[in-house]
């Protein structure tokens, strides 16, 4: 067949598939078929797929297999880092080379890809021209990682949104589909079409080096429940041109590591039976919401795979829990395979080979992309890794681009990006979330006797104490700040305290304190000076369980603005606290004491 008759057929299969009353779930009157009723939703996609991959080269079907970074904020702009990392020029021309099936947006200085929203859907609009005029003609997944709060990176004029913990910490279910709905929308505006979110890992471990806030909850009844809601707002907030394919992370189950596989690779000690009860229910929550994506993780689980192999590239983890046990039959995604985590055991030659054998579809990042791919292709022509093994993936990621409208609306209409982002509507939704989510763990000195006038913000985080110093004083409290970070020096501390004398009220941010416990020796000289000291546990709300002097603390579960100002209005009195506590916090480093109990908060 010719790839003109080839797509005119593709074409005709997907308008099949839209004439089925679209993509969302069919209605209960709708349930039974009736005589001569058109096939299913479900088969019509299969079709559809089918159709499209009969007329596909190994080398399109591997590339479609593969989502890469691409360097710079534009399809055409030639960034001397796109010839370093893939041998040409431009971001078009590495999705071209390799027939990609997605790329993944970064907002670091090494791959800088955000700039401005409308910058950013024209860069999308460009990938995707880039794709349909490379062999296979299929657009792309385009993606990036915006769980909201510490792992955002379309920031501001977009709408920011508080970490997961925190939106547990209000324990409204809807808070958690109207977060996701949202960043969906804005992010389908710029043409981006999967969030690689919600994060499903229950948060048990309160050492966890790398999941943390990210986790909605250390109970898996909790995270499971709002994993739903977050995936009902991503996947069924409006047209399917308007939402995004959701990603449930990391199965199966980050949640008790003590090690960040991103620079080593962790081993869960977990039994089988406690893997089914804590990290399980989440991942099944996602799978009957629907979910379009999960990511594996880069850990070790002996008593799910005795053999080592990180879970990324364990065919009965993948194959035997994820596909078998528990019914997934939708894309599966490595977590990044630059991470050492799935680095430490084999070559990045041998990784992608084993990843598919163990039943992985889309291999994410891998370290060199053209050793990666041509290590597929020799595997696949030397019979290593059957074809229809390459078919079988290559036909999954073709149903989530046909089920999401990748396929029937790649494009973006950069004109009108501003009527979705960063509205002011999308503005007060994040802002009403993270007013409730503000949770007082302990009390001794709130609510103050009366408002003060001046104010002093110390301790960690730069931009974290101007930031709320900034909003303290747009609510009438002239505050100053002054940052001392996560390891003190005494003349920081003493400058604090001098400081701390000439002013009403002193806010103090904290971050990891059981890790970094010089802190402790700031909040011993501010509560000596004799002012009221308010201790805000800025990220991990473990921190107030460590022994220290400070009689009054406050989480916020992160740093970003929406959060510094619901915290500036509790600290003030123009607001009460009314967070609830998502995990348990320990007595300090004795994880089997607990301090203070999930669920517990205070107000006033």
């Amino acid at each position: 067949m010719t790839r003109r008759r080839r797509m005119k057929v593709f074409a005709l299969s997907l308008t099949g598939v839209l004439a089925v009353g679209g993509l969302g779930a069919t209605s209960e009157a709708n349930a039974q078929p009736a005589p001569n009723a058109q096939p299913s939703e479900a088969a019509q996609l299969d079709a559809a797929a089918t159709q499209a991959l009969r007329g596909m080269t190994l080398e399109q079907k591997v590339g479609q297999l593969f989502v890469t970074w691409v360097n710079g904020k534009s399809a055409d702009e030639v960034n001397p880092k796109n010839r370093a990392d893939f041998g040409v020029d431009t971001a078009a021309e590495v999705v071209r080379k390799y027939h990609l099936g997605g790329v993944i947006y970064f907002n670091n200085s090494s791959r800088d890809n955000f700039d401005t929203p409308v910058q950013v859907a024209k860069l999308s609009n460009g990938l995707q021209r880039a794709a349909l005029s490379s062999g296979a003609h299929v657009p792309l997944q385009i993606g990036t990682d915006q769980e909201g709060g510490t792992v955002t990176r379309m920031g501001a004029p977009a709408t920011e949104f508080p970490n997961s913990m925190a939106i547990a910490a209000g324990r409204d279910q809807g808070s958690a589909t109207d977060a996701a709905t949202v960043l969906g929308h804005e992010l389908r505006a710029v043409g981006i079409n999967q969030d690689y979110a919600p994060d499903a890992d229950v948060n048990s471990n309160p050492a966890n080096p790398v999941i943390g806030v990210r986790s909605f909850s250390g109970r898996p009844d909790l995270a499971s429940s709002f994993v739903t809601a977050e995936v009902k707002g991503y996947q069924e907030s409006g047209p399917v041109s308007q939402t995004v394919a959701a990603t449930a992370k990391h199965f199966p189950g980050h949640g008790d590591a003590a090690t960040d596989s991103h620079t080593g690779l962790p081993r869960i000690d977990r039994t089988e039976a406690q893997w089914r009860a804590i990290d399980v229910p989440p991942f099944k929550a996602a799978i009957a919401a629907g979910i379009d994506s999960i990511m594996s993780a880069h850990i070790q689980f002996p008593s799910l795979d005795p053999s080592g192999e990180p879970a990324t590239l364990s065919k009965p983890i993948i194959t035997g829990k994820l596909r078998g046990e528990l019914g997934y039959d939708g894309v599966v995604i490595t977590d990044s395979l630059q991470m050492q985590g799935v680095r430490e055991l084999h070559s990045d030659a041998e990784i992608p080979v084993l990843a598919l054998k163990a039943g992985v579809d889309q291999l994410l990042m891998p370290m060199h992309l053209d050793v990666a791919i041509k290590a597929v292709l020799a595997a696949v022509k030397s019979g290593d890794l059957p074809m229809e093994r390459i078919d079988q993936s290559v036909k999954r990621v073709l149903k989530l681009k046909l089920k999401r409208g990748i396929m029937q609306s790649p494009f973006t209409n950069p004109a009108l990006v501003s009527r979705t982002v960063g509205t002011p509507e999308h503005l007060a939704t994040a802002q009403g979330i993270a007013d409730r989510s503000i949770t007082a763990i302990a009390n001794g000195v709130m609510p103050l006797k009366q408002k003060p006038s001046t104010a002093l913000v110390t301790g960690w985080g730069e931009t974290a104490t101007q930031t709320l110093a900034d909003r303290l004083s747009a609510h009438g409290t002239k505050a100053t700040a002054l940052t001392t970070g996560q390891t003190p020096t005494d003349a920081q501390i003493a400058q604090a305290a001098d400081a701390a004398k000439k002013t009403d009220l002193v806010v103090v941010l904290t971050n990891n304190l059981g890790g970094f416990p010089l802190q402790n020796k700031l909040l011993q000289a501010l509560m000596d000076t004799g002012k009221p000291v308010v201790a805000v546990a800025a990220q991990i709300p473990y921190d107030a369980g460590y022994a220290n002097p400070v009689p009054t603390w406050l989480a916020t579960y992160g740093y970003i603005t929406p959060s510094l100002e619901a915290l500036a209005k509790v600290v003030l009195g123009e607001t009460k606290p009314t967070g609830k506590l998502p995990v348990d916090v320990p007595d300090g480093v004795d994880v089997h004491t607990v301090k203070y109990p999930f669920g517990h908060g205070l107000t006033w």
